[in-house]
């Protein structure tokens, strides 16, 4: 089972504001009059904004704005943990009844300075939250927007669907197998928003064949920061498209997003195959990766019981009718046989292979611990290198109850500029998902310990992948990060979030 995800540093804190309210058209009865204090920089109640000029009235909704004390504190923290204080609150939480309320908010927000940002809301049960790791999704003092508001699956297309942002990877994926479909590119986790997925990028064992997930997106419609709704795609406003994707929410609100589909197979042989060092496992990935025989390709290193390191393919067949050629499919490969797993599967189940993983992390307490997880890039030619680092550096402990993906893909299938890629033909995924054991004293020393493999990797060639946790990113480093793509992000930023209100937590443009 592995967990690739989808899926996510920091504006100073605020002065708290001086009243919170439900804000907008359903508290208009107990609420007369409310609105944004320019001077105080606070919200105002009808009371304090009577007579005062310096109150600019919030618009009418069709769902609320919210300043309650116990909704605010719960946007407040995300799915990593690091953020969860009082400087992180946001003043206010949009649970938007309509995209129309996100362009009356965003136009609100920009004339008046106030800062917003898209708080995925992704999880199950009653865990629903910002699947940001970092704190990539805070907006400490300013508003922000609850995805759960646009959850509509709008229409399918016999190649396309078109669904509001806040519909998650697991609802868009139990429809379309209702019509025989699936988006090509799909996260390991499929509980994230889509909108905040394709913010990041979002990656998934098909990397080799699809790219990611923003590779696969036809159309979007954004609200950029004067509030305008508009279309973008690879001809209408491409540099809007460009930047929106993979762009870290730093150029609109993405609202409404057309996903390609493909024909979903029906059933899927997964081969755990695993390897008892790391050559064999990159002579055999690479091979399997030039011959496509598989339409699954993912791995990880996996810790073995006696210390070290050992390292497991899962590679994946898809099938209708006819099951594939198993002993075709193993020839010529040196995996350490007698080890190898094999499971046939429907291919729902093995979509949905996490929701038991999830169940024991909660179970065990891993869930709920902070998460220092880094992702990155690695370029094919130095990945033995920093891999035999990474064995060194790292041991059971450093996963807890966690997970580290590694596998490759072609470079060339990610065509989505701002998903920088290594300067070579063939990348690998690094993917340190920590889940660390409850109680570990040791989380500040993983927070310095990413800080110091990211800037070994980045001397290799290596990119980082916007999810992940490393400390102290400073404007020098994403300069170097986007290489000459930052320019015209920079330009993107400018034209379409000039005001810069948009998703601080980010820190790309702080």
């Amino acid at each position: 089972m592995t967990p690739r995800t989808a899926a996510r540093t920091a504006a100073g804190t605020a002065p708290q504001p001086s009243r919170r309210r439900i804000l907008g058209a359903a508290a208009a009865t107990a609420v007369a009059v409310v609105g944004w204090n320019t001077v105080d920089q606070s919200w105002a109640t009808a009371a304090e904004a009577a007579g005062n000029r310096n109150v600019v009235p919030v618009p009418r909704l069709d769902g609320a704005l919210v300043t309650s004390p116990a909704v605010v504190e719960s946007f407040a923290h995300d799915f990593g943990h690091f953020f969860d204080g009082a400087g992180s609150k946001p003043w206010a939480v949009l649970r938007p009844g309509s995209i129309n309320d996100i362009v009356k908010i965003v136009k609100y927000a920009s004339a008046n300075n106030i800062k917003v940002a898209v708080n995925g809301q992704g999880g199950t049960g009653d865990d629903i939250e910002s699947h940001s790791v970092y704190g990539q999704a805070r907006v400490p003092g300013g508003i922000s927007i609850d995805a759960r508001g646009l959850t509509k699956i709008c229409s399918f297309g016999n190649s396309v669907v078109e669904v509001e942002a806040g519909v998650t990877w697991a609802q868009l994926t139990e429809a379309a197998l209702k019509v025989g479909k699936t988006a090509p590119a799909l996260p390991d986790y499929l509980y994230l928003s889509i909108g905040g997925t394709l913010s990041v990028g979002g990656i998934g064992g098909t990397v080799h064949k699809y790219g990611l997930m923003v590779d696969n997106v036809r159309s979007l419609d954004i609200v950029t920061g004067d509030g305008s709704l508009v279309t973008a795609s690879r001809t209408v406003r491409p540099d809007l498209f460009h930047a929106a994707l993979a762009g870290g929410g730093q150029v609109g609100i993405i609202v409404r997003v057309k996903v390609e589909l493909v024909p979903a197979p029906k059933r899927a042989v997964i081969f755990s195959l695993y390897y008892a060092d790391l050559a064999s496992y990159l002579k055999d990935c690479e091979k399997l990766l030039a011959e496509g025989r598989f339409q699954v390709n993912a791995g990880e290193m996996v810790p073995k019981p006696e210390g070290g390191w050992r390292y497991k393919m899962e590679a994946g067949a898809t099938y209708n009718t006819t099951p594939p050629d198993r002993a075709k499919l193993l020839a010529g490969l040196s995996d350490v046989r007698s080890e190898a797993v094999i499971e046939d599967h429907t291919f729902r189940d093995y979509m949905f292979r996490l929701d038991a993983y999830e169940v024991y992390l909660k179970e065990t307490g891993h869930w709920y611990t902070p998460k220092p997880w880094l992702s990155m890039f690695l370029p094919g030619s130095k990945t033995k290198q920093f891999m035999e680092l990474a064995e060194r550096e790292l041991n059971a402990d450093s996963l807890g109850g966690g997970f580290l993906l590694f596998y490759p893909y072609y470079t060339s299938k990610i065509k989505t500029p701002l998903a920088v890629q290594p300067n070579e033909s063939v990348g690998y995924l690094f993917d340190l998902l920590r889940f660390p054991n409850p109680g570990d004293p040791n989380i500040q020393a993983m927070l310095d310990q990413n800080r110091r493999l990211y800037d070994i990797a980045v001397s290799l060639g290596a990119k980082r992948y916007l999810v992940g946790s490393v400390p102290n990113m400073t404007t020098a480093d994403w300069k170097a990060h986007y290489g000459n793509r930052w320019a015209g992000f920079v330009a993107a930023k400018k034209r379409y979030d000039p005001k810069n209100i948009f998703t601080p937590g980010q820190g790309i443009f702080a």
